[in-house]
């Protein structure tokens, strides 16, 4: 029993020391080592010890188990690390199954074009040659090389010492022919193939043609003698033309010998006009004319007279585009030209020039008439007077512009004159229409605008209450003008050419309304407003007044019924125009507008 106890004490001690070491390794160690070099003796002592270090090792335990789940406790409230590198992982894991996938659809589709491209390059196994040019152990494009090296294009076609590059009219072909030669069972030799190629070679023959061939001129007037008051004729000049058929021939001579870099010389002949010098004297004649009547004015026909002389002998030639203004020139006192009734942004003013308008008017009817292409006209503010509305040109410096193109094959010549208070524009040239047939403007009146409201000036010289009436005012109009087209004298078609808006003038009425009444002599004002003669409104002119016109044959007619024919309308008799200005008014107006360049005429633009 005794030695039972000893070693269940012996154990205990053990264990107490070992316990103890956990608690406090340093003071256990020390302890246990003495406790065994003692011996039995001091067994009491050891028993009292390892009770001793039991208690220490239990207290250390239940601290260690405290700190663990106090750590543990911190832990939980921290970043959960795992979790987060088992996220990153699995997020790699996706992308690389997303860019695999994506780069397998990518290397899938390249290698269908590789597999293409290998079927297409195909080496030529068979001995296979193309006019000699072996093509064995070749893929298509270095048999491309290779035939295309033993047969080059560069041929040319020279005409003097210029020289015209073919364009390479075989290249197609080889690529034809090795299509057939690797795409089934190929044969063993082939030959290139020139034929079918006709069309090709007419297309470079009319290119050379297009470089080198020279248009003959045909015979017309070319200048204008002012001496003598006749047009000059001269202009006979002969032509080139590169004889295509013969070029064509030889380019298929030289495709069929394979000499595709042959130099090919090309061969023409001279040309003759058309029209000759002499001939054409026989041809010429007045081919569009038309007259207008002026006013009394001496200041506006002073400016009429010099613009037709401006005017007469301008030679237009072929596609040549005509300019009133570039041929006129600016209307300058300098050259002699006169201040008269324009207008001016719709006002009446004294300009240099007024009065022009009537001669770019009269050309214009003319021009049209002859069938020349009209390229830019525009119209008056307010109705004209020597014209049927609608059938006006206005111009001033340096715009409005009146323009035309001569759209014929040869020269016309301008004539125009100014005599008698009338103005006459003749275009002299070969026909251009068709014999018989004969073009001409018409326009009606499709609306009446009515008189504007009236303009009020205040006039001392007046009872208060007294309204005297110094103008009347005019209506405004719409206007519809059609191109009439007439065969032997009977119309066959008739369509819009244009619309025009004319606005209307405004009453004058002066009136006192201070209600103080001086005597005019107090005054420092004219106790009456001057109206200047408007451009267009002859002296006199009256509402029941007709446009006047002179037709092709020469006889003056005012309207479609009295002169029996076309292209004329009788003006409304509701409208109406200012009254007619005395020289000794139209001086003091001159002399408030003051002298100067001639200010830009806007007119209402036709609709």
């Amino acid at each position: 029993m005794n030695q039972l106890e000893n070693n269940s004490r012996n154990r205990s001690s053990s264990a107490g020391r070992s316990r103890a070491k956990g608690s406090d390794r340093g003071h256990g160690a020390s302890r246990g080592t003495t406790s065994r070099n003692t011996g039995a003796g001091n067994a009491g002592r050891g028993s009292s010890r390892s009770s001793s270090s039991y208690h220490s090792g239990q207290a250390g335990r239940m601290n260690a188990m405290q700190n663990a789940r106090r750590n543990s406790h911190h832990r939980r409230k921290g970043p959960n690390y795992k979790v987060i590198a088992i996220a990153g992982v699995i997020l790699i894991v996706v992308i690389t199954c997303i860019a695999m996938a994506f780069k397998e659809k990518k290397t899938g589709g390249t290698e269908t074009q590789s597999q293409t491209e290998s079927v297409t390059e195909t080496e030529m196994e068979k001995e296979v040659s193309v006019d000699g040019v072996p093509i064995t152990g070749m893929s298509k494009s270095q048999a491309r090389e290779a035939i295309l090296k033993q047969f080059p294009w560069s041929m040319t076609v020279s005409y003097g010492s210029d020289v015209y590059e073919v364009n390479d009219l075989m290249e197609a072909k080889v690529d034809a022919l090795l299509e057939e030669i690797y795409s089934g069972e190929p044969q063993e030799s082939y030959s290139l193939d020139t034929a079918g190629l006709e069309e090709q070679a007419k297309a470079e023959a009319a290119a050379c043609a297009a470089k080198w061939d020279k248009k003959a001129k045909n015979g017309s007037i070319d200048k204008f003698d002012a001496s003598s008051g006749k047009f000059i004729f001269s202009g006979e000049e002969n032509g080139f033309a590169i004889d295509q058929d013969k070029l064509a021939s030889d380019i298929l001579e030289a495709l069929s010998e394979k000499k595709f870099d042959a130099s090919i010389e090309a061969s023409g002949s001279v040309t003759a006009p058309e029209i000759t010098a002499a001939s054409a004297k026989e041809k010429y004649k007045t081919i569009g004319t038309f007259t207008t009547t002026t006013t009394s004015n001496k200041n506006r026909n002073t400016n009429i007279r010099l613009a037709a002389e401006a005017l007469n002998g301008t030679v237009v030639k072929p596609g040549e585009e005509f300019s009133f203004n570039g041929t006129v020139g600016q209307r300058t006192e300098a050259k002699g030209y006169k201040g008269a009734a324009a207008y001016n942004n719709g006002e009446v003013v004294q300009e240099i020039g007024g009065g022009v308008c009537q001669v770019s008017t009269t050309l214009y009817n003319a021009v049209f008439k002859a069938g020349l292409k009209i390229s830019s006209r525009r119209s008056h503010t307010f109705e004209p007077s020597y014209v049927t509305p609608g059938r006006d040109a206005t111009v001033s410096w340096d715009q409005p512009d009146f323009k035309f193109i001569n759209n014929s094959s040869t020269a016309i010549g301008l004539r125009a004159s100014y005599a008698d208070q009338k103005v006459t524009v003749s275009v002299y040239g070969i026909p251009i229409l068709d014999d018989g047939i004969t073009w001409d403007l018409e326009s009606k009146k499709v609306e009446d605008l009515g008189v504007p409201e009236p303009e009020y000036v205040e006039d001392q010289t007046l009872e208060p209450g007294v309204e005297k009436t110094v103008s009347s005012g005019s209506s405004g109009s719409r206007w519809e003008t059609y191109k009439v087209i007439y065969k032997d004298g009977k119309e066959i078609s008739r369509e819009l050419d244009h619309k025009t808006t004319y606005k209307g003038h405004k009453p004058v009425v002066h009136r006192n309304t201070s209600g103080v009444v001086l005597n005019p002599a107090e005054t420092t004002t004219q106790a009456t407003t001057v109206t200047p003669t408007v451009d267009g409104m002859p002296d006199g002119y009256t509402p029941s007044s007709s446009a006047a016109e002179t037709q092709p044959g020469g006889s003056t007619g005012t309207t479609a019924a009295s002169s029996g024919g076309p292209g004329s309308t009788k003006p409304s008799e509701s409208s109406a125009a200012p009254s007619p200005t005395s020289q000794a008014e139209t001086a003091a107006t001159t002399a408030a507008s003051g002298p100067g360049e001639a200010p830009v005429v806007v007119p209402v633009k036709p609709e």
